[in-house]
Order: structure tokens, then C-alpha cells, then sequence
């Protein structure tokens, strides 16, 4: 019997197309892989090497197909070791050099809608930027020459405040700059300034040399010490002179002038909103004596704080009235200049917003109260510690721990 072979089919494996790549720079022939490994595919590439998975988890190994100095075997080996995309130092800085442009491109534009605002002026960007790098503390507020606030505009009440004291009382002034140097202020500016007479001693003119180089609140007036000898005729005369030379300031430099003691606690934001109604000429302001008198005529203005507007402060240099009577209670004869005068047509009474400290008690006294403007006789450390914690002057303490105070 013949036996006839069985027939032998040979069939080869159907070929697996390659995936398809979204690149515009993959050329589309295919070479084979470098190993035997049917997960991966090698694609050349014009410029690029990469390797990549395409949407059914297909390996792609995307190759330079004329750089002979690139090691596939081991680019193959990292990869299959860590699967996902990654790309050649040439590569990275191909697409770091898109990010810059683009980032370039939309800096440009950012510029150029910045630059088309009108109501972004010079001056308010150097604003801005006092406040970018400003510090939230009392030395800084200090170092503003105890000016608040720093900006102000051309609508602004502006007032000085010169308070008159003693060479010598150095700690009085420390203690006065932290009185007045933390308090805000809106609306207005107001600069405090330390008034005396010539210095006498050696060690005054060191120290309060070193005051003034490092605060700049200090007007030294040539005259001998004496607050009922001409010592505040001195003060409000000599002012048009030293303010009005530099020609870089405005006219007036001040709507407000206003004398006080060192024993008074001067609020300053209810100062200057009790000024906003007023005239800003011929004005005379203050707390009227005798203390029963409601009358602002009635006869003349306590000498803890009077203010006039800066017109009669140059009348106060130019009239001869003033200098022919310099003599005698301070307060009592400036009301008398102003009446010989006739100025001051302009008076408010700022009582009971102004007023002695309630102990004790007197015709002239007031309890402390909310409606307050200056609360004056703080004579000793305890009355100003009492006066201080009623209005809360330390409210604005931030939390920090590098203090506990409860």
C-alpha cells in the first residue's frame, strides 16, 4: 500500500501594522527592532529621539535614523525599565527654548495693556512700590520724621504741630514720638515737630545734634528759654522764613499752625476731622478760657493747643502789634495780638473735645470720653497710662511670637 505524505502548510504570522504617530516629524518607513522584543517599535526621525506610548499601550522608540554615536541597545534598555516618555538634552532644549518665546510673547503683551492705562501714573507706581517694601513697625514710623501720613493730596488738610518744650527733656520726646508716631491718619497730613530755644550745655548740642541727624523733628528758635517771654512770638514768626526758601514747597506749606505743650495728648485724627468744615483763613482755634465760657470771643484760646490758619501766622511776622507787647502769660497775650489785630474773625471752640485731665476734678476738668481731640495736665507717667489704655492705642498689635503681651 502506498502511503501518501501528509500535505505541509506553512503559514507565517500575520503582520502587525506599526501605530500610528502623531508627530509631524516621524518618518514613516519602519526599521525593525534592535532586539527581538515585539513591544517595541523603532521609528527614525529626522532630529529627535524619544520613546513614547501610543494609545494601546505600544511601546515607540523614536530614533535619529543617521546618528551613529546614539546608543540604541541602552536607550532601549532604560526605557523598557522605566516605560513613559523622555527625551534627549537636545530635545529639552528645543522645548525650553518654545517656553521662553512664549513666555516672552505674553510678557510683551502684559507690558504693552500696562502701558495704555492712562490712570497709571509715575507717581503712583512709586507708591506702590514704598508700600511693596515698607515694614509694619514703630521704628519705621519713626523714621518718617513722625509725618502722617507719608502721601497725601493737593486736597489734604495740611497742619504743624510744634510742640514746645526743653532741650533737655530727651525722654519726653522719645516718649512723644511714640505717642504721635502710631497714629494713622486719613485725609490729612500732619507733621510734629519739637520746638526750644538755643542750646546751652555741651552735651546738648551732641545729643540733640544726634536727634535731629536721626529724626529731623527738631526747629531750634534763637531766643532765650522762656515760654512767657516771646519764646512763642518767636516760634510763629520765625516759620514763613524757614519754610518758605526752598522753592520746592507748596504755597502755603501748612493750612494749620498750632502750638502745644508737652503735656497734652493731641488725637490727631479728630484734630484734623474737626478742621475739615472750617475756613482755611483767619481762623482761630481752640479751647476758649475762661474754662466756663462756650463764647470763642470770650477771650482768648487755652495755651495746651491754639491753632490759626498760615495767613495770620505771616501776619504774626509782619505786624508790628506783636512785638510791642512779648511779655506775660503766652496764650493770654497772643489772644490779645489777634484782637488788637482784628483777626481771627474765624474761631471755634473746640471745648469740651479739648479739655483737662478729670483729676482732679476742676471748672476746666472733663472725664475722659470718646469725643475727644486733647486731653491736657498729663503731668505724671500714671495719668498718661491711664489716658492711653481708655482710647486703646495698641489695638493694631499684631500677633507674633516673639512677644506675649496679654
Amino acid at each position: 500500500m502506498l502511503m501518501v505524505p501528509p500535505k505541509v502548510v506553512t503559514t507565517s504570522p500575520k503582520a502587525v501594522p506599526p501605530p500610528t504617530v502623531p508627530s509631524p516629524h516621524v518618518v514613516t518607513s519602519v526599521v525593525p527592532p534592535l532586539e527581538a522584543n515585539p513591544q517595541v517599535t523603532v521609528v527614525p526621525l529626522p532630529k529627535y529621539s524619544a520613546i513614547s506610548l501610543d494609545s494601546s499601550g505600544h511601546k515607540i522608540l523614536y530614533i535619529p535614523p543617521n546618528n551613529s554615536n546614539l546608543d540604541y541597545t541602552s536607550k532601549l534598555t532604560d526605557f523598557l525599565a522605566n516605560p513613559g516618555t523622555f527625551l534627549d538634552s537636545q530635545t529639552n532644549r528645543v522645548l525650553e527654548g518654545r517656553r521662553f518665546i512664549v513666555s516672552c510673547f505674553f510678557f510683551i503683551i502684559f507690558l504693552c495693556i500696562l502701558a495704555s492705562i492712562n490712570e497709571i501714573r509715575f507717581d503712583s507706581v512709586l507708591k506702590f512700590g514704598q508700600c511693596a517694601f515698607s515694614y509694619s513697625s514703630t521704628q519705621e514710623l519713626l523714621d518718617t520724621n513722625t509725618t502722617l501720613p507719608s502721601a497725601s493730596s493737593s486736597s489734604d488738610i495740611r497742619i504743624l504741630i510744634g510742640i514746645l518744650t526743653l532741650p533737655d527733656h530727651y525722654h519726653k520726646r522719645h516718649f512723644l514720638r511714640l505717642i504721635y508716631g502710631t497714629q494713622s491718619l486719613d485725609g490729612a497730613r500732619v507733621d510734629v515737630k519739637f520746638v526750644f530755644c538755643n542750646l546751652t550745655k555741651e552735651d546738648q548740642k551732641v545729643l540733640v545734634a544726634l536727634e535731629i541727624m536721626r529724626y529731623d523733628d527738631i526747629i531750634i528758635l534763637n531766643c532765650q528759654e522762656n515760654m512767657n517771654k516771646g519764646k512763642t512770638y518767636t516760634y510763629f514768626s520765625s516759620l514763613p522764613e524757614m519754610l518758605l526758601n526752598d522753592t520746592n514747597v507748596p504755597y502755603p506749606p501748612y493750612d494749620y499752625v498750632l502750638k502745644g505743650d508737652d503735656d497734652v495728648y493731641f488725637r490727631l485724627q479728630s484734630l484734623a476731622d474737626s478742621l475739615k468744615p472750617l475756613p482755611r483763613q483767619d481762623l482761630y482755634y481752640g479751647y476758649v478760657i475762661p474754662c466756663p465760657s462756650m463764647d470763642p470771643f470770650v477771650h482768648y484760646m487755652s495755651g495746651m493747643g491754639y491753632l490759626v490758619s498760615w495767613d495770620i501766622v505771616e501776619w504774626l511776622r509782619d505786624s508790628d502789634i506783636p512785638k510791642k507787647h512779648l511779655e506775660g502769660p503766652e496764650d493770654k497775650i497772643f489772644g490779645e495780638w489777634l484782637r488788637d489785630g482784628h483777626r481771627g474773625k474765624n474761631r471755634y471752640n473746640a471745648k469740651w473735645s479739648m479739655y483737662n485731665y478729670p483729676e482732679p476734678p476742676t471748672r476746666c476738668t472733663h472725664e475722659l470720653w470718646p469725643d475727644t481731640i486733647a486731653v491736657h495736665l498729663l503731668k505724671t507717667q500714671e495719668k498718661w497710662i491711664q489716658t492711653l489704655n481708655y482710647f486703646n492705642v495698641t489695638r493694631d498689635l499684631k500677633p507674633s511670637k516673639l512677644y506675649h503681651i496679654p
